[in-house]
């Protein structure tokens, strides 16, 4: 397997990297991907066709995913090496799209750094207790994430990247304040109350944990992009819940420094929330003091790509297809996909995707027709 990476940098405590750069062999330093539409657009350009892939694509909907998977957990499939390309290669393969997105979950970095952590049919990622106060973030972070612990996802990577060809890959990674919410909230919660609570009860406590987390999810983009992926999102799930004022002062910090470790690869980077509306100017800012050079900023389905350009002048946009209209006929679809599309003529790039992920009850062929439907526009 051909090395795709400089020897790993030594890193300061702020999170920052010494310069290094890609290896002439990864795909985007060789020429397969540097001039995909998908990468081309993240760089604000316009290519040939608009680039679309789908957030949740590797799985959900398809039934080849669901029979490749039976019997085996979320998790396990996670991290065995040929399992997690296969079903990250599957929607590449039935709907065309311009990117494959790393089969993967973002409590991964927490399981392999020896987090009590399993992901419940139904409910979602369940801790084994949740991590509340200043004793119980001291023993959290006193864990470490062994670089050798990072091989599975290398192995995956690598073993995807050959497959694609010229097609990207976009690695994933859960955003600081996301995983912290998990870690405090100890499983899913609607509002994250003990998790905002901490944040203003004990700043020290929180501001730990989130570089922490932060850290976790820096190592685990930086394996993906060491290992060939051509692009990288984070997804903050959960900060729609917090206020400009606290995302500004207690959360994008730790989301520059978790970016920060693959700002100097060149890659070019994605940020995506949900119910973020009030936040992409911030979230943009997160993008740019980290140092990711090319880059995007996701929009849910909650606000019209026009207004997003607006609140982000210059700034290649992805999104936003209503993940809702994919069960509605097809002529209200079509309708809503040609409307995003011309939307989103406004940004200087524009990357198709859903507001959020697939709902697994979409039919496969619904999402190929939409493919379709965008590259010829």
């Amino acid at each position: 397997m051909p090395q795709l990476y400089a020897p790993r940098p030594g890193r300061a405590e702020s999170g920052s990297v010494k310069s290094t750069t890609i290896a002439p062999a990864h795909p985007l330093a060789d020429g397969r991907t540097s001039a995909a539409p998908l990468v081309q657009a993240l760089r604000g350009e316009r290519p040939s066709r608009t680039p679309i892939w789908f957030m949740r694509q590797a799985g959900r909907s398809l039934p080849e995913y669901r029979k490749v998977r039976a019997g085996t957990g979320m998790l396990e499939s996670c991290l065995r090496p040929e399992l997690a390309s296969e079903i990250t290669l599957q929607p590449v393969r039935r709907h065309g799209v311009d990117a494959a997105v790393f089969f993967s979950d973002i409590v991964v970095p927490l399981k392999l750094a020896g987090v009590g952590v399993d992901i419940k049919s139904g409910v979602g990622p369940v801790m084994d207790q949740p991590y509340r106060t200043a004793d119980d973030v001291a023993r959290l972070v006193s864990r470490g994430l062994d670089d050798a612990a990072l091989e599975p996802i290398r192995e995956a990577v690598a073993l995807t990247v050959a497959e694609l060809g010229s097609t990207p890959l976009v690695g994933f990674g859960g955003a600081p304040f996301t995983l912290a919410a998990y870690l405090v909230e100890g499983r899913p919660s609607r509002d994250h109350l003990a998790a905002r609570t901490l944040m203003h009860a004990d700043p020290a406590t929180w501001d730990a944990l989130v570089a922490w987390t932060a850290d976790l999810t820096g190592a685990f983009l930086r394996a993906q992009v060491e290992a060939g992926a051509s692009a990288v999102q984070l997804f903050d799930s959960w900060a729609g819940s917090l206020s400009l004022a606290d995302y500004t002062s207690r959360v994008a910090a730790s989301s520059t420094r978790a970016l920060a470790h693959i700002a100097d690869t060149g890659v070019p980077g994605i940020h995506f929330g949900t119910g973020t509306g009030h936040l992409l100017p911030a979230m943009r800012s997160v993008l740019v003091s980290a140092g990711i050079a090319d880059h995007a900023v996701g929009i849910d389905y909650r606000t019209p790509l026009d207004e997003a350009a607006d609140l982000l002048p210059g700034v290649p946009l992805q999104g936003n297809i209503d993940p809702a209209l994919l069960a509605a006929p097809w002529d209200v679809l079509e309708a809503h996909v040609r409307d995003v599309v011309s939307r989103g003529l406004k940004a200087p790039g524009h990357v198709v995707n859903l507001g959020h992920g697939v709902p697994p009850e979409t039919d496969p062929t619904v999402l190929t027709r939409v493919v379709e439907l965008v590259h010829s526009l």
